[in-house]
């Protein structure tokens, strides 16, 4: 009896130690979760911060380039006699470039780009702090858990040392 009191002791002593690294390997993960989750933020600060900027710009740019090839007649000359002698052959009028409406679009679908990738940025952010807020949540029930069952086992194992002790002197009783 004085035998598999002394295995239970050494086994309960083993399950508790092995408890308390589990829950001090649990909670260095938390911690570097917590440092991850920190500088994935700052990513999406960035990127949210640069796509905004990006955003702004380009619809300045818009603004002014629609002012200028918006304006059809009051920049063009009206019909009037050329000033000065005729223009030397090759040279023609000075007209307005046609392909302004290429460019334009292009610029629209820049910035059209730039907010998508805003909003996905967003959506990607929400979806990482709530797979974080799980992870702690999850972590922090499994180390409350364990931590129940150190005081379990730390109880049964008080109870075996003391039975251990009662069997030992109730055996020395006898001798």
């Amino acid at each position: 009896k004085i035998e598999d009191l002394e295995m239970t002791i050494k086994a309960l002593t083993e399950a508790i130690d092995t408890l308390k690294a589990e829950i001090a390997e649990m909670q260095v993960q938390l911690k570097r979760a917590g440092e991850d989750r920190e500088k994935e933020n700052k990513e999406f600060q960035t990127t949210v911060s640069d796509q905004r900027a990006t955003q702004k710009l380009l619809k300045a740019a818009l603004t002014v380039l629609k002012e200028f090839y918006g304006k059809k007649s009051s920049l063009v000359q009206r019909s009037q006699e050329p000033v000065g002698p005729p223009p030397p052959a090759g040279f023609e009028t000075y007209e307005k470039n046609e392909a302004s409406g290429d460019v334009m679009s292009l610029i629209e679908q820049i910035a059209t780009d730039a907010k998508a990738m805003e909003e996905e940025a967003i959506r990607g952010e929400e979806d990482a702090q709530k797979a974080y807020e799980d992870f702690v949540k999850e972590t922090n029930a499994s180390i409350e858990a364990k931590s129940k069952e150190i005081v379990e086992k730390s109880e049964q194992r008080a109870k075996a040392e003391e039975e251990l002790v009662e069997t030992k002197e109730s055996k020395e009783a006898v001798m």
